[in-house]
């Protein structure tokens, strides 16, 4: 329904309207069909012609909340000051949910009113030169109450507070539960909800202050108290459960705010006043491994900066002697597992502490990194390099090998991923690239890979933590061994065939490698002679592969080639795998039982064998 603007009787309108103000705020049920009828009295009023009366609405609206507040005020007054915020709490919840109801009656007051004149005077457009600003009917209602109720009862009100929570720090019995203290205490933020850069500026004077002031003194006394009393163990304990105590009371119940500020008086007055008494334990702590100790003595001093830091270098000196200590007593006796196995228990010991005692504080992982990166590079023998590379190159050469038996795939991968993290402490990575080159090399040319996939699986782990180059070639090295596998194929099945050449009476496969890609180096000085067994296979290989690679050069690794002969001059047959210098020799008894001594000098030494 729309309202056309024409005179108003204000005396009328208001007259009806006072009632059910009253009523609002005795907290009455108002009925549907008065609640409509008292708002569009209020749209009437505002929107009159030719004379609106929003100003003598607003004038009688703030005239009957002060009358009402102040009827409160004598109440809350009357009663005995023990239950004053009892009391205090009961008037304020009925206050606040009349005046948010009051609020949503004068809807349009607010809106067509409060906030046009605001935007005209943002603008510099003040159309009611000589009236005072009008605030929303809510906003105006806690300005009333802030006035008439807070601001008499200010200082014995405050002085309750402090005492009620005094009360419930040494556990004394209380009728004030701490929610109630809490509504007190929101009411003094509440009531500046309509300054933003002001909202605090009432609780903190009226209170948080004067709280602080208490907690400091609190915090001195107990201080005194315990040091008198108690090893520096207990002490840390009864701190720690006092600031557990007060912080719970300050984040439930006291404004945000506050709980920095208490935080920074107690970590004044219990830690940072008290720290000679607390340093003279910090190598015990940590030399003893109490691990209690440990997390509480971090708890206490994680925010005092230069004790931190203090803290995580007694530390990190502790676990680099620990450490030290091992390397120098490892067993000789396949001295790698020791080195590895034992350096991780140590490390998942140590790093365990520092995420459950140290809360995995930068701090102290950058101590333990520190103490790790000297123990792992530790110089068993002074001016020679340290073990470290050759160690953890052998263990996963172990792992990976086929003779590594009695162990899953799972705990293998398990295992070559924990080496990880010690190759991540390596100085001298380079060495271990190459040695684990090297020992990938012999694994993949003499067939003594456990398992292609777990070989992938630790050169991906390799991938994340090493450069490119290196991982690169190992990725050449087993696209090399896949690609001769079909160069194998297809030079007995198709190549042979083409040209109709005698069947091989043996096997024969080769693996033809890249020069970049492999640490093997060619024999340029030993002037081997291929058996006349083998020279067939190798001259028709050499014919196969420069028709299929026009200008590419093969280079033969006589000293990186096996093979197996079968033994038949003994009763039983053996079947022997033996280096192509070794087959060699064997093959000159072919077709004879006996070789002059003189020839077989000349042979060895023209293989510079002997």
């Amino acid at each position: 329904m729309v309202l056309t603007p024409g005179p108003v009787d204000f005396k009328e309108k208001w007259k009806g309207l006072e009632q059910t103000i009253n009523g609002i705020l005795r907290l009455d049920k108002i009925p549907r069909d008065e609640w409509y009828t008292r708002f569009n009295d209020i749209y009437a009023m505002c929107g009159a012609y030719p004379d609106p009366h929003h100003f003598e609405l607003y004038d009688s609206t703030k005239s009957l909340l002060e009358k009402h507040v102040i009827k409160l005020l004598s109440i809350v007054q009357s009663e005995d000051t023990a239950n004053l915020l009892q009391d205090y709490h009961t008037q304020w919840q009925n206050y606040r949910k009349s005046v948010n109801d009051l609020n949503s009656l004068y809807r349009y007051f607010n809106t067509m009113i409060v906030t046009k004149n605001n935007l005209l005077k943002l603008n510099r457009e003040d159309p009611f030169p000589n009236e005072s600003g009008h605030k929303m009917i809510g906003e105006l209602g806690l300005v009333i109450w802030k006035r008439h109720m807070i601001v008499p009862l200010k200082d014995s009100m405050s002085k309750i507070l402090l005492d009620e929570i005094d009360k419930h720090r040494h556990n004394i019995s209380t009728t004030t539960t701490l929610s109630i203290i809490s509504d007190v205490l929101n009411s003094f933020v509440e009531i500046q909800s309509n300054k933003p850069h002001k909202a605090l500026k009432f609780y903190q004077m009226y209170f948080e202050k004067s709280f602080l002031e208490k907690a400091s003194e609190y915090f001195k006394f107990e201080a005194s108290k315990l040091v008198k009393k108690c090893t520096v163990s207990q002490y840390m304990v009864e701190v720690l459960q006092i600031m557990k105590e007060e912080g719970f009371r300050s984040k439930t119940y006291f404004h945000d705010s506050t709980y920095n500020k208490l935080q920074l008086k107690w970590r004044q007055h219990m830690v940072i006043d008290c720290l000679s008494f607390l340093r003279g334990e910090f190598e015990a702590i940590i030399n003893e491994e109490r691990l209690d100790d440990m997390h509480n003595i971090y708890l206490i001093l994680r925010e005092v900066k230069d004790e931190s830091i203090l803290l995580a270098n007694i530390f990190r000196e502790y676990v680099q002697q620990h450490g030290i200590k091992v390397i120098k007593s490892l067993k000789k006796y396949q001295i790698h597992i020791h080195f590895v196995e034992e350096v991780l228990d140590l490390h998942k010991k140590y790093r365990t502490i520092v995420i459950e005692k140290f809360n995995n504080d930068f701090l102290f992982s950058e101590a333990l990194d520190r103490a790790f990166s000297v123990i792992i590079n530790y110089r068993l023998v002074e001016n020679q390099p340290s073990k470290s590379p050759e160690y953890l190159s052998e263990y996963c050469n172990n792992l990976l090998k086929k003779s590594y038996k009695g162990i899953s795939e799972a705990e293998i991968d398990h295992k070559l991923s924990q080496s990880i993290t010690i190759f991540n402490y390596l100085h001298d990575k380079d060495i271990f690239h190459r040695l684990y080159q090297w020992n990938l090399a012999k694994r993949l040319i003499f067939q003594l890979t456990q398992s292609i996939d777990e070989e992938e699986a630790m050169i991906n782990k390799l991938k994340q933590v090493s450069g490119y180059a290196f991982i690169n070639k190992l990725h050449q090295m087993f696209t090399d061994i896949k690609v001769s596998e079909v160069l194998n194929r297809i030079f007995h099945n198709e190549f042979l065939k083409k040209l109709k050449l005698k069947k091989l009476d043996f096997s024969f496969s080769t693996y033809v490698l890249q020069t970049g890609a492999w640490p093997l180096t060619s024999t340029t000085e030993s002037s081997f002679v291929i058996p006349k067994q083998l020279m067939a296979c190798v001259e028709n290989f050499e014919l196969f592969y420069s028709e299929k690679f026009n200008g590419r050069k093969l280079t033969w690794l006589h000293h990186q080639s096996k093979g197996v002969l079968k033994l038949n001059y003994l009763p039983k047959m053996y079947i022997v795998t033996m280096q192509m210098f070794q087959m060699l020799i064997m093959l000159l008894f072919e077709d004879c039982n006996t070789l002059k001594y003189f020839y077989c000098v000349v042979l060895f030494f023209s293989f510079k064998l002997s």
